[in-house]
């Protein structure tokens, strides 16, 4: 008999409708390798909409839980902030509705990987914070919006031994990662740093009181480097011994 693929929920964008676009009325998006890259992982990848007062619901029929990446920010008071940065795009929905799912997947230990704003999430509900806008507080910063195509590399980071994103990685200790992203993690609250890039920013946290409860702040569906297919795999895999 054929072993169950672990089911993995992924959390949606909404997008704002109008003329000359997709729609003219609000809809739903998604990069395809979001998708491609669970499947290919060995797990059932299934949109969650941005419904949090269905989210026990739809927490019954997962295994896994993925906070995507986006274009917009959380919102800083959620981190004890009272000023924001004129930079700040905010998707309350959004972040209403992936909030949810965040903390049911943290009561059910369901394993759990977050990708850029997804990993900031994370680490907000760990009690950590962000920096709302790193060229402006880390102006000797590296160019985190990378100028190049997404799918190529912008720089390294560094793997923190013995965490469960190196054990997920095979151990690796410096691979090449691509950059999105105006904010970043500026402290993990209870959650520990995984990984940094060549200038200290942080790139990955983990919370050591979960079994699987992994962010990176770039974007390992691409698959640029073997380790992203790797962290692919150890996730799909811890989703199937906890279903």
């Amino acid at each position: 008999m054929m072993k169950k693929r672990p089911v993995i929920g992924i959390t949606l964008d909404l997008e704002e409708g109008g003329e000359g676009r997709y729609s003219r009325f609000k809809w739903y998006a998604m990069r395809e390798n979001y998708m491609s890259a669970v499947s290919t992982a060995g797990g059932l990848p299934i949109a969650l909409p941005l419904f949090p007062q269905l989210c026990a619901d739809y927490m019954h029929l997962l295994d896994g839980l993925i906070i995507t990446g986006g274009a917009f920010d959380i919102d800083p008071t959620l981190y004890g902030e009272t000023q924001v940065h004129p930079t700040i795009n905010l998707r309350p929905r959004r972040t209403q509705a992936e909030a949810a799912y965040l903390t049911a997947a943290l009561q059910r230990d369901m394993p759990i990987l977050g990708i850029c704003g997804g990993m900031q999430l994370i680490a907000v509900a760990l009690g950590g914070s962000l920096i709302q806008h790193i060229p402006e507080e880390c102006p000797s910063a590296l160019p985190h919006e990378q100028p190049n195509p997404r799918d190529e590399a912008s720089h390294s980071v560094t793997i923190t031994p013995d965490t469960l994103l190196a054990r997920c990685t095979a151990n690796r200790t410096h691979i090449g990662v691509n950059s999105s992203h105006h904010q970043a993690v500026k402290t993990p609250g209870r959650g520990i740093i995984n990984a940094v890039a060549e200038d200290g920013i942080i790139e990955g946290i983990e919370d050591p009181t979960h079994s699987f409860c992994l962010g990176v702040q770039w974007h390992p569906e691409f698959g640029i480097d073997p380790a992203d297919k790797a962290l692919f795999k150890a996730f799909i895999q811890a989703a199937g011994d906890s279903a």
